[in-house]
């Protein structure tokens, strides 16, 4: 979501930058960092560290900034900020769920109230969310899509290739997500034939052993190609699967209705403290 909002505000002529504490990082970066820094291509700055005021103010004094954006942080309440933009899976729902470490959630559901907007992620996953948002226009809720942009070969060419562009598989698919179960939906949504698949930790950082299992993995399902996240392909590094293809979806979101969500953010920065999410 940070970098889409971080291209519509680029797209406005808006200066930005983002904030982060640099999750489970080493060399006060991530995955999920380096993630944004690809895609962005250097058009934002970024503040990272655990004092994400004092980085502001670092970056305040080099340059003139119109938006901050605050990457995972509803519960980072140390920092004042004017929009709070609240994600919700759609295809995990919250009934029964408990807080960490029994369940994902990270604070009671009551926290819900501080959110200025709710969107619903992965509204596509679940059957009635875009209708039963639609009839919700009074209040500040959204729904969000997993829209795909293509496949960009790993460590090969940034553009990415179209589903027939690379080929007809059969792949492996592996990740290492939250919810590695929307991405093996989502491949199959955009007509991949997946033979196999397999999963690891959130954030995993891949070693040559665990390229080596999958590769293994994948030969005994058949596999002619492999296909994971972009956030996986950060955690790849460098690491190589030989002669065998590996290909990394690249998505994007759409916003529904986008209009309303980009007049809150309009309104948001015309206000003139800028806006954080």
């Amino acid at each position: 979501m940070v970098i889409w909002l971080a291209e519509k505000f680029l797209a406005d002529g808006k200066r930005v930058a983002i904030l982060s504490r640099g999750y489970r990082g080493a060399n006060g970066t991530s995955d999920e960092i380096e993630l944004m820094k690809f895609r962005l291509q250097g058009r934002v700055s970024f503040g990272v560290g655990k004092n994400r005021f004092a980085e502001g103010r670092r970056l305040e004094s080099r340059q003139s900034i119109d938006v901050f954006l605050l990457d995972d942080g509803f519960q980072h309440l140390q920092l004042a900020r004017d929009l709070n933009i609240l994600l919700m899976d759609a295809s995990r729902p919250l009934a029964g769920e408990l807080l960490l470490p029994a369940g994902r959630l990270r604070e009671p559901v009551a926290a819900m109230s501080r959110a200025n907007l709710i969107i619903f992620t992965r509204a596509e996953t679940a059957s009635g969310t875009l209708e039963a948002i639609g009839k919700l226009d009074q209040y500040p809720v959204f729904a969000a899509s997993t829209r795909l942009l293509g496949f960009r070969r790993f460590g090969g060419e940034s553009a990415p290739l179209s589903a027939n562009e690379i080929g007809a598989g059969p792949f492996f698919a592996f990740c290492g997500l939250g919810n590695p179960d929307a991405f093996f939906r989502d491949l199959g949504n955009w007509g991949l034939a997946i033979c196999g698949q397999a999963s690891f930790p959130d954030h995993h950082r891949y070693t040559q052993r665990d390229i080596l299992e999958v590769r293994r993995a994948g030969k005994r399902a058949g596999a002619s190609a492999f296909v994971t996240t972009e956030k996986d392909g950060q955690n790849l590094g460098s690491l190589q699967f030989e002669e065998t293809p590996v290909y990394v979806a690249v998505i994007d979101l759409t916003v529904t209705p986008e209009a309303d969500f980009r007049n809150v953010l309009d309104q948001t920065v015309a206000a003139g403290a800028g806006a954080a999410a």
